[in-house]
């Protein structure tokens, strides 16, 4: 069997200096050492992977130690602290509640709380997930917790505290033990792989330390299963690709496509993570984040809660000085709006896809630009008009400098209009189309624009031959309208209804009310008669016609006995002689 033992395991401190990110615990465990008010029950309570049991067994091997340092640490050279390591030491004992979490472990416990001990000696019981015990096993244990026999202490550790019964924490210390930030745990790592004479790059410690959640034990796990791949070298390329993680530049390469309102630029992008493996709410979330820290680096004092690498840290900086704040704080809603959302859409990525398509337009919102229609470019410019000022001028919207930055502010421009029509009543106020940066535009009659498109459109239909309208035409467009609308109430209805063209009209007769009601409602009948005899104003009639309203069946009675005997009587009274002698009674 491989000798290989883990670094969670490898690493485990032995000294209340060596523990990670809990400074606060050790420093009060010391001090209460130092000046002998040290509490006979303890409970540790945190988030996994944060070193509450490990506090725990250096607290034991202090008590127990015979040749302690000055500042209160153990030795882990003398026969106690030797022992312990090799879980061999009689006066301290690990229970683990998780699976020893009944009466009888407790009764158990109370026992050998009991047993006499050496003098100078003292007995330490470790019970690590508390919170696991049973009911009736939190009342067994109260009282010997309040009242331990002498030089015994009680070190309770959990990581849900919210589930220990009141009079259980009543009688503790709690000591809360606290998320290890990522700079502790990357500081942590670095001198792990010092040791081990491993090469890792900073960017590749600060991934570990983030995807570690404050969990000491899960980062170096990570760091172990790093080290699996590459035992001499850690690199970002290598923690990104085993760690399925996406890479930092797509965040920065997504935020340069919305400030450039490149929309293709970021569905392209978007699709190219999907295809990659990555789920869109894994996407959505780091977006989410990405813009969170580039606010963050707004401002030099908020600068600090940045968790990246020195590299990473100049490149948030040169993005967040082009990118406005308000656009930022716009983009987190849209992530955030989209989040709340995401689970409830069915069509996950498209509901994704929308919400970058609104973060792609916010930078337009935010100069006041409204979209304007171009001219084509192959139109010929129209013939110059004589200069007439406007009365009323209407502020134009100079285009960003080649800085990046936010817009600069709007000056005064009157624009030149060709041919103008004049109202009959002058409005207070005319918007005038505003041009884009970047894109020239050709002011154009609005006037003379329709009334080209309008004849252009009259010409078209004068040059094209309508379908003919007619009668048998009518009904065969009737027919494929039922066939390829089987199944609906429309179609249903309209077996109950005849449709006949009068003039350019199509008048259609229906049985009821109700069928006339399904009619009006669905409008697809008349869009598909308009569309097959390319008549746009096609309209058409409904009218009530009571002959078309389905005959009502007569509903047959059953007939009893009594009521069969009196029709054939009806037919031969004979019969009535043949009953009285027979002594029949059909009536029965």
């Amino acid at each position: 069997m491989s000798s290989f033992v883990v670094s969670a395991r490898k690493y485990r401190p032995v000294r209340f200096d060596e523990v990670v990110g809990q400074q606060h615990v050790s420093q009060t465990l010391k001090n209460a050492l130092q000046t002998d008010h040290l509490a006979h029950a303890f409970l540790f309570c945190g988030p996994r992977g944060v070193g509450k049991t490990t506090s725990a067994r250096i607290l034991a091997k202090v008590l127990n130690c015979l040749d302690r340092t000055e500042d209160y640490e153990p030795c882990n050279k003398c026969q106690s602290c030797v022992s312990f390591d090799g879980d061999a030491n009689i006066y301290i004992r690990e229970l683990d509640a998780a699976s020893n979490n009944s009466v009888d472990h407790i009764r158990s416990l109370n026992e050998q709380a009991r047993i006499p001990l050496d003098e100078g000696k003292s007995r330490v019981f470790i019970v690590d997930e508390v919170h696991m015990l049973s009911q009736a096993a939190f009342n067994a244990f109260l009282k010997t917790l309040e009242e331990p026999p002498e030089r015994t202490v009680f070190i309770l550790a959990t990581t849900e505290k919210h589930k220990i019964i009141p009079t259980i924490l009543s009688r503790c210390q709690v000591f809360d033990f606290k998320r290890i930030q990522p700079k502790d745990i990357i500081t942590h790592l670095q001198g792990i792989c010092e040791q081990e004479g491993i090469q890792a790059e900073e960017d590749a410690l600060h991934i570990i330390g983030q995807k570690a959640d404050g969990a000491l034990r899960d980062a170096l796990s990570i760091f172990d299963r790093m080290t699996s791949s590459n035992a001499q070298e850690i690199t970002y390329e290598g923690v990104i690709e085993n760690l399925n993680v996406l890479d930092y530049d797509y965040y920065f390469r997504a935020v340069d496509f919305l400030l450039t309102e490149d929309r293709s630029g970021i569905m392209l992008l978007f699709d190219d993570i999907l295809r990659k493996g990555f789920d869109e709410d894994l996407f959505l979330n780091g977006m989410a984040a990405h813009i969170r820290d580039l606010l963050v680096c707004k401002n030099q004092e908020t600068l600090k809660l940045l968790e990246v690498g020195e590299r990473l840290r100049e490149r948030y900086r040169q993005q967040a000085a082009i990118a406005p704040t308000d656009m930022l704080l716009t983009l987190l809603n849209i992530a955030n709006d989209c989040d709340l959302g995401f689970r409830l859409a069915r069509n996950k990525r498209l509901h994704v896809e929308m919400a970058l398509l609104k973060m792609a337009a916010v930078k337009r919102a935010f100069r006041n630009e409204p979209t304007v229609i171009a001219a084509p470019a192959t139109s010929p410019a129209p013939a110059a008009a004589p200069e007439k000022k406007s009365p009323d001028p209407t502020p134009t919207v100079a285009p960003e400098g080649p800085s990046g930055g936010e817009a600069a502010p709007p000056q005064i421009a009157k624009p030149e209009l060709e041919s103008p029509v004049v109202p009959t009543a002058e409005p207070e106020h005319v918007a005038a189309p505003i041009a884009t940066p970047k894109t020239a535009f050709t002011s154009l009659d609005i006037g003379d624009m329709m009334a080209e498109i309008e004849s252009e459109a009259s010409a078209s239909t004068a040059d094209e031959d309508l379908p003919e309208l007619t009668d048998e035409t009518l009904n065969l467009a009737w027919e494929n309208f039922k066939r390829d609308n089987t199944g609906t109430t429309l179609a249903v209805n309209m077996k109950r209804a005849i449709g006949q063209v009068v003039g350019e009209e199509i008048h259609v007769r229906i049985g009821s009310q109700r069928v006339m009601a399904s009619f009006r409602e669905d409008t697809s009948l008349i869009q598909h008669l308009r569309d097959t005899f390319k008549r746009p104003e096609l309209i058409m009639l409904l009218k009530v016609d009571e002959s078309l309203k389905p005959q009502k069946s007569e509903v047959k009675k059953r007939l009893t006995a009594k009521d069969k005997f009196l029709a054939m009587r009806q037919k031969n009274p004979a019969i009535d002689s043949l009953r009285k002698r027979f002594d029949l009674r059909p009536e029965e």
